[in-house]
C-alpha cells in the first residue's frame, strides 16, 4: 500500500462522508463491540478518468490507539470513474470506544499517473 506523500491529489476528485450511524449488533467481537455504518461517495469532478485501486483507513480510539486498515479496491470493486461520475457505497467499522476515522483511496488516472484522494475525518461516538 502506498504512502500518501508519494502521490499527487487531483483537483476535483473528492470524497464525501454522507452518513455515520451506530448500528447495534450482537455479532460483534467482544474487543470491538460497537458497529458504525457509514455511507461514502467518491466524486470525480475532474477532467481525468480515474480508477480506485485501494484504500487506507486510520481509526483512532479514545485512548489514542490506532488501527490501520489497508486493502485493495473498495468493497471488492475497483471503481472506474469518468469525469462527472460518482461511486457510492456503504460499509462499517467495529470499534471499542469513541473513535475517529480518516484515510485515503489511491489509484491511477488514464495516463498511468498515481494519485490519492483523502477520506475526511469523521467521528463515531458511542451513546449507550
Amino acid at each position: 500500500m502506498p504512502e500518501s506523500s508519494r502521490y499527487q491529489e487531483i483537483s476535483g476528485l473528492w470524497v464525501n462522508v454522507d452518513r455515520v450511524e451506530h448500528v447495534p449488533s450482537m455479532e460483534n467481537p467482544a474487543d470491538r463491540p460497537y458497529r458504525f455504518g457509514y455511507d461514502i461517495t467518491i466524486h470525480n469532478d475532474s477532467l481525468r478518468i480515474v480508477t480506485i485501486l485501494g484504500r487506507k483507513w486510520i481509526v483512532t480510539n479514545a485512548k489514542g490507539h490506532k488501527l490501520i486498515v489497508e486493502a485493495d479496491g473498495v468493497i471488492g470493486k475497483f471503481p472506474h470513474l469518468k469525469p462527472g461520475d460518482q461511486f457510492h457505497y456503504n460499509n462499517y467499522h467495529l470499534i471499542d470506544s469513541d473513535s475517529s476515522a480518516e484515510g485515503f483511496y489511491h489509484g491511477k488516472d488514464e495516463e498511468g499517473q498515481s494519485f490519492i484522494v483523502r477520506i475526511p475525518l469523521f467521528t463515531m461516538q458511542v451513546c449507550i
